[in-house]
């Protein structure tokens, strides 16, 4: 019998380029419309592919804090989110979803 050996997959390997993030969080975006805990967990795997210490500075919070916001049990506030984006670097545009 043959063994395969496999590979713990981390999306932070993947997220080499400011496009391979983009397309990321927009394919969170498309799934998970209702609730947003796909989304705030792309962001926070984006804030760690960028430098979770760069973008706490950048954005004026805590390093701490940014971590807490972005986990699978954070609740950031609306403005916290858009300081992210704005720090990655990502522009969010609305579209008619009957487009």
């Amino acid at each position: 019998m043959n063994r395969v050996k496999l590979k713990r997959w981390d999306v932070l390997e993947r997220l080499q380029t400011d496009e391979d993030m983009s397309l990321y969080l927009d394919a969170c975006f498309e799934e998970d419309p209702g609730d947003g805990s796909l989304v705030r967990a792309a962001l926070g795997d984006i804030a760690k592919a960028k430098g979770m210490s760069k973008i706490a500075r950048d954005t004026g919070l805590a390093r701490e804090s940014l971590y807490r916001a972005l986990s699978d049990d954070g609740n950031p506030e609306f403005a916290t989110i858009m300081k992210v984006i704005g720090t990655l670097g990502i522009r969010l545009r609305a579209e008619s979803a009957s487009s």
